[in-house]
């Protein structure tokens, strides 16, 4: 029995339609306006002798030039992994090629960018204030989109056959079978691994937005460099408002972004039987009832969608590239050849300038290099293990209860965005009185690096699995035990080694915040890679910095082809999900 509206009610389901929709409209101008204004701050002059202050009021400034370079370099970041991931997934011999050299740039720390980024930008802005606003956007990218790039390239490897045959039986063209089969099986490990990528952004905010290139020093006006402005006074005041508005944004982020994502990749799911509980996101309804947006969808959105399909069916018919059984392109031998060569030019130009700088290093400084990436090893191993012990449990939790999710999500988003680098001042208070100090206390600084990539790749793992899967469990009345070794841990296998794959990047990234700290004037380090690494960043000593960085990356991809890529191979091979 459907319930008719009298005139008042339809009068009053009037009023509550314009409100909703007029707080939509006045939200996306005063984010117009907001992003206007602060992008007009990035040009002009740069001013070398910038001095951030540490005063209050001038949070909400510094806070909305943050936002801006943060979104600028998440924007970056998904085009490039749909871009590369895709090209991976669907050429063989671009895969045999590209996936080795993400091993090689995720490997690679931040800081061991930032020279030959920033001395480009800065030659070719001479005195400009944009060469090192783009400088340190690209810094934000090279923490985001890794871990986005590998999770999306596991999720297209895992797509099942029977899916791949019926794009096949069905002649989709490219276009076609990215944007109703490829895409969206990405769509819920790709938004998780987001969260996880912003968070890593925010890790190194402060490394990124305040540093020092031998002799010189940058700084950008924002929220990281206030932090480290703060820390590095020891204003306790000023790092306590600086982190609750960082709290408060990152809260923000999940309620108008995440939250409402989360919920709308739901419908890409693969499962038989409905799940009960699923993702709630106030904001999703609202868009999703919205009058105005709906016309806009008619009328704009629809019709330039349809277009765009229809441009790009006449421009990849189903038979303009041929492909494998597996369903990879068959590019010509022509196309292959300008691929490889060119690949193998910037390897020899590369090899060739790198030996040139290398030449000048001293038996001393190898020493010092092999037996820092030792110790960093060590304290990487210790922090996996510590990390892996309490986030799979954690992230099954998570990932399968959606009310659990609503109240930890945001939790577990604040925990891992907040920079460490904020928090040494108190941590250190605290390192120096237990034994081995900064040795010891540097693992638990380097699982902060570590343990989100885990955590957020447990979650995403178990969201995907089927309610009809854990339907069957309940019937044949599996005991707990039973159903992590049949269902679950199969099931999240293949994220979870995604995840560590990120996570040890993550961790020898970490490693040059975690082992050499600047604290109130003074300098608290350990032996490690990763204080080598900062110190050559700081005293600009160059051959230092690409030796202490071949060692990691070397490191770093020896253990991904060794040790986890055999381990991903056996995750696409034995525990896809078959329908």
């Amino acid at each position: 029995m459907t319930r008719s509206l009298t005139p008042a009610n339809k009068t009053l389901g009037r009023l509550n339609w314009t409100w909703q929709d007029g707080l939509l409209i006045l939200a996306v101008l005063a984010l117009i306006v907001a992003i206007v204004r602060t992008a007009s701050q990035f040009s002009g002059g740069f001013q070398p002798n910038l001095t951030v202050s540490t005063d209050i009021s001038a949070i909400p400034g510094y806070t909305a030039q943050t936002l801006l370079r943060m979104s600028l370099a998440y924007f970056f970041s998904l085009i490039f992994t749909l871009i590369y991931a895709y090209t991976a997934h669907r050429s063989r011999i671009a895969a045999l090629i590209l996936i080795p050299l993400l091993d090689i740039l995720q490997s690679i720390p931040v800081l061991s960018f930032l020279p030959g980024v920033v001395l480009a930008l800065i030659a070719l802005f001479p005195g400009q204030r944009i060469g090192i606003e783009l400088a340190s956007i690209l810094l934000i990218f090279t923490g985001m989109t890794w871990n986005m790039t590998f999770s999306f390239y596991q999720s297209l490897s895992s797509i099942p056959q029977e899916l791949l045959e019926a794009a096949r039986v069905y002649r989709l063209n490219l276009w076609q079978r990215f944007w109703t089969l490829e895409l969206p099986a990405g769509a819920i490990g790709l938004v998780w691994n987001s969260v996880m990528s912003v968070a890593g952004g925010w890790f190194f905010l402060i490394a990124i937005e305040s540093f020092t290139l031998g002799d010189k020093d940058f700084r950008l006006p924002g929220l990281g460099s206030f932090l480290g402005t703060a820390a590095s006074r020891g204003d306790y005041k000023a790092i306590l408002s600086g982190l609750a508005v960082l709290v408060g944004v990152i809260v923000l982020i999940d309620f108008f972004v995440w939250r409402p994502l989360i919920a709308w990749t739901e419908k890409f799911k693969l499962e038989m039987v409905e799940a009960q509980n699923v993702p709630q996101s106030w904001v999703l309804d609202i868009i999703r009832r919205s009058p105005t947006l709906r016309m806009v969808s008619d009328r704009v959105l629809q019709p330039l969608q349809t277009a765009l399909d229809y441009s790009f069916i006449r421009a990849f018919p189903v038979r303009s590239l041929p492909v494998n059984p597996k369903g990879n392109i068959k590019f010509s031998g022509f196309l292959n050849w300008i691929f490889v060569s060119g690949f193998a030019l910037i390897v020899l130009w590369g090899t060739w300038e790198a030996a040139l700088l290398l030449r000048v290093m001293s038996g001393a400084d190898w020493l010092r290099v092999m037996g820092g990436a030792v110790f960093t090893a060590l304290r990487v191993i210790v922090a996996l293990v510590l990390s892996l012990l309490w986030t799979v449990p954690v992230g099954v939790a998570i990932g399968r209860n959606p009310r659990l999710a609503q109240i930890l999500q945001p939790l577990v988003q604040i925990a891992a965005s907040v920079p460490a680098t904020a928090l040494f001042p108190i941590l250190l208070l605290g390192l120096t009185r237990i034994a081995g100090g900064l040795e010891i206390g540097s693992i638990a600084l380097m699982m902060l690096g570590t343990m989100w990539y885990l955590l957020f790749n447990v979650i995403a793992g178990a969201q995907s699995i089927p309610a009809d899967l854990l339907e069957a469990a309940w019937v044949y009345k599996l005991s707990r035990v039973q159903r992590w070794q049949t269902l679950i841990l199969p099931a999240i296998f293949p994220y979870l080694i995604t995840g560590i794959i990120t996570a040890v990047g993550g961790a020898w990234n970490a490693s040059i915040v975690s082992e050499y700290i600047t604290f109130q004037g003074r300098v608290v380090s350990t032996s490690g890679l990763g204080a080598t690494i900062s110190q050559a960043t700081a005293s600009g000593n160059f051959p230092l910095l690409l030796a202490a960085t071949g060692v990691m990356s070397l490191l770093v991809v020896l253990t991904n082809r060794l040790v986890w890529r055999p381990l991903y191979q056996l995750a696409q091979e034995k525990y896809q999900l078959l329908v």
